[in-house]
């Protein structure tokens, strides 16, 4: 889905569809499903552990205190809302923001790749411990790996997984609020970074058959030994 107004359609219409789910006991006690906002095209999605009470009311992500400091870090680095998305693990809120349970994340993580797969960002920021381990596949807490890209799969798509502290683990632990800003001022070198290296990955895509088959065919392979080019991200 490469035109922006298609991906805006398609995830308003998914939106539309989430908003009634029942794949978990959540639906019983929330007020209303909180499936994301911000900008459909965004190169930048962020993605929490789940709804908080305000977040419940008012049907969009991170409006609390967290909120308003993820805004003020934002900002920081040039950036608003509306050039990013917002999303979390679980698109509900637990009863009295208990942490989610495994059956309610395998029922709602479906929900946050199909968000992925039509936002097709190239940079994923995860902000906690839920949303880490969710995205990364491994067990490791937040505080070895913030701040450590990684190359990962996503909905379909390689992205670069960015793993971050919560913004309300600085709001209860002040000390940590360095360690943000610091991996936070990362984030619009990851972005070009990422840019740059799907561009090179397009184009390898589409350079045979730039090159006419004469040339194709008469181009030694590679001897044994000899160096070739690593693919990666990094």
């Amino acid at each position: 889905m490469n035109d922006a107004a298609d991906r805006a359609t398609a995830l308003r219409a998914y939106a539309d569809e989430t908003a009634g789910c029942t794949r978990c006991p959540l639906a019983v006690t929330r007020t209303q499903v909180v499936f994301g906002s911000g900008n459909p095209d965004a190169d930048l999605l962020f993605v929490g552990e789940a709804p908080g009470f305000h977040e419940d009311q008012n049907g969009v992500p991170f409006v609390g205190q967290a909120g308003k400091l993820l805004d003020k870090l934002l900002a920081g680095i040039g950036l608003e809302r509306s050039d990013i998305f917002i999303a979390n693990v679980l698109k509900c809120r637990p009863p009295s923001n208990r942490d989610p349970l495994a059956e309610e994340i395998e029922s709602c993580a479906p929900h946050l790749f199909r968000q992925s797969e039509l936002i097709q960002p190239r940079l994923v920021a995860t902000l906690g411990n839920f949303a880490t381990k969710l995205l990364s596949g491994k067990p490791v807490g937040i505080t070895r790996v913030h701040g450590q890209e990684q190359a990962v799969s996503l909905g379909g798509n390689s992205v670069v997984l960015y793993p971050l502290y919560h913004p309300a683990a600085a709001l209860y632990t002040p000390s940590l609020l360095k360690l943000l800003e610091e991996d936070f001022a990362r984030i619009p070198a990851l972005i070009e970074r990422s840019a740059v290296a799907t561009a090179a990955r397009e184009q390898r895509a589409v350079a045979p058959s730039a090159v006419p088959h004469s040339e194709l065919a008469t181009t030694p392979a590679p001897a044994v030994g000899q160096d070739t080019v690593q693919l990666g991200l990094f």
